[in-house]
């Protein structure tokens, strides 16, 4: 597991982009405005939103935010699709 800050400033954006490893979003300031190409929404303090491996992905920020990802495996190794999901 790796966990990295990031920072951006308002207007400031992610350019598109795949991760190959699962990937756990943590906004802890401001809020971030995502696109997969399915789906827009946002994301704000105190929330989190989960990447799978190989989703396509951008963000961009319209105030001052700051988060945190968690990158939940390692490059090259088999990783299983995040699910908040219950097993039955």
């Amino acid at each position: 597991m790796r966990v990295v800050g990031l920072r951006l400033e308002p207007g400031q954006n992610i350019p598109e982009h795949r991760n190959a490893i699962p990937v756990a979003l943590i906004v802890t300031e401001g809020r971030l405005h995502f696109d997969d190409g399915l789906k827009r929404g946002e994301v704000g303090a105190g929330e989190m939103m989960l990447i799978n491996p190989g989703e396509r992905h951008t963000y961009r920020a319209d105030v001052e935010t700051s988060a945190y990802l968690v990158f939940a495996g390692l490059p090259g190794v088999r990783s299983r699709l995040w699910s908040l999901r219950r097993k039955h």
